[in-house]
């Protein structure tokens, strides 16, 4: 094996990513040191000269040259009749630099020192990846889809690196290929054996938390203040914010002019509907705003159990709770009280309209209610189950569900 054999086969370490320079040449003169301590018993009166750029390098030993019989320390000296040999020139008192062949090792221990060089620089590179994520936790990032799996998605940063997205951290309506490019904040960085493992999330509080830092300058500034995030990922999500400046309407500089603040982080969100709420300490007040847009008509708190008791007029109580429930829970959420909800009335409800479940039940559903010649609740109630999924050609469950939803209306 050649020199520029030899060099080649250490050229692999000019392409390890995250490691600096500094620590690149000090691993490598660490290998070599020990191949030097191997032959010459020490280390001592040998130069390594690292370039990592050009993956090559230099080792050249020294010793100060006497005369011929006078040699006390071989490591550190060497006769005048060996150094002419290769300075003509030199004389007693200077110092010889003489050049060392990597192939004077022996091939067997060159190659078993570049195993050992690219192991610590593996390892090194895993440290660094762990050091530099860990700290960026809560941060957002936009990383590359390189393997999409069942389970989760494999994506490479800018710098080569992977990173997870597991099933639980997506948003239920995402969808990504390969090559596509994926935001998502830094949720965690775990140790599995000794490989780093970066895990995002697009589901996680601090997503949404950090694009509204980036979307509201206000916030990035520190004007205003996130109190909370309540999430159903790609469904509803209720933030409630304060201003420290009172010439600032925190909800309106979060929302923006015409809604051009919110609309983006929505899109990236999935169209996942977002309240933005002024907080207050005056907890009627908060839960008030926590079930917009219901209207409420008073509300009862049993601090003790934690409980709320909240009352609305009839056709204020679907949109309280929301589609799917998500409005009522997400209020519970964000005011740490569990929330009930009841009628204002003493009177036996005698109907309501289809329109007043648009919260709970799809517009293309009522159409096909409507188109029936049911306008109001009773309407679909006094048809018989079987006879409802005929004529609207329903799947059993919707049908189950739609019954469901009214007939708790009366309960």
């Amino acid at each position: 094996m050649n020199t520029a054999d030899l060099i080649e086969s250490f050229s692999e370490f000019k392409d390890f990513k995250n490691i600096n320079r500094p620590t690149m040449m000090r691993v490598l003169e660490d290998v070599f040191k020990t191949l030097l301590r191997k032959k010459y018993t020490s280390d001592q009166n040998f130069d390594i000269i690292v370039n990592p750029d050009k993956g090559d390098l230099e080792i050249w030993r020294h010793r100060d040259v006497v005369e011929d019989g006078a040699v006390e320390d071989r490591l550190a000296q060497v006769e005048i009749s060996y150094a002419k040999k290769i300075e003509p020139d030199m004389e007693v008192g200077e110092e010889l630099y003489e050049p060392i062949l990597l192939e004077s090792f022996g091939r067997r221990s060159v190659l078993a020192a570049r195993q050992t060089l690219i192991s610590r620089i593996l390892d090194l590179e895993k440290d660094e990846v762990y050091k530099k994520y860990k700290d960026r936790i809560g941060e957002i990032i936009s990383a590359e889809v390189y393997q999409v799996w069942k389970k989760e998605i494999l994506l490479l940063d800018d710098d080569g690196n992977e990173l997870i997205l597991p099933k639980s951290e997506q948003i239920k309506t995402d969808f990504y290929k390969k090559g596509d490019t994926i935001r998502a904040v830094i949720k965690d960085v775990e140790l599995r054996g000794n490989t780093p493992q970066v895990i995002l999330s697009r589901t996680a509080p601090e997503f949404l938390a950090k694009l509204l830092e980036q979307e509201v300058p206000e916030i990035f500034d520190g004007l205003i203040i996130i109190k909370k995030i309540v999430r159903e990922p790609g469904e509803r999500a209720k933030v409630t914010v304060e201003s420290y400046d009172d010439r600032i309407d925190p909800v309106g500089a979060c929302v923006g002019m015409k809604g051009s603040r919110i609309h983006g982080i929505v899109r990236e969100l999935r169209n996942e509907n977002i309240d933005i709420i002024n907080y207050t300490n005056n907890l009627m007040l908060l839960i008030q705003r926590a079930l917009t847009p219901a209207k409420i008509e008073s509300i009862s708190v049993d601090e003790e159990k934690k409980k709320v008791s909240v009352f609305l007029k009839p056709d204020q109580v679907s949109l309280a709770i929301g589609k799917g429930g998500y409005n009522i829970k997400l209020a519970g959420k964000l005011t740490g009280y569990e929330i009930d909800v009841f009628r204002d009335t003493d009177e036996i409800q005698d109907d309501v309209d289809l329109e007043e479940f648009k919260d709970e039940i799809d517009d293309w559903i009522i159409k096909i209610l409507k188109d029936m010649g049911c306008d109001t609740a009773k309407n679909v109630l006094e048809i018989d189950r079987d006879d409802l999924i005929r004529r609207t050609d329903l799947e059993e469950e919707t049908v189950d569900e739609i019954i469901r939803i009214l007939s708790a209306e009366f309960e």
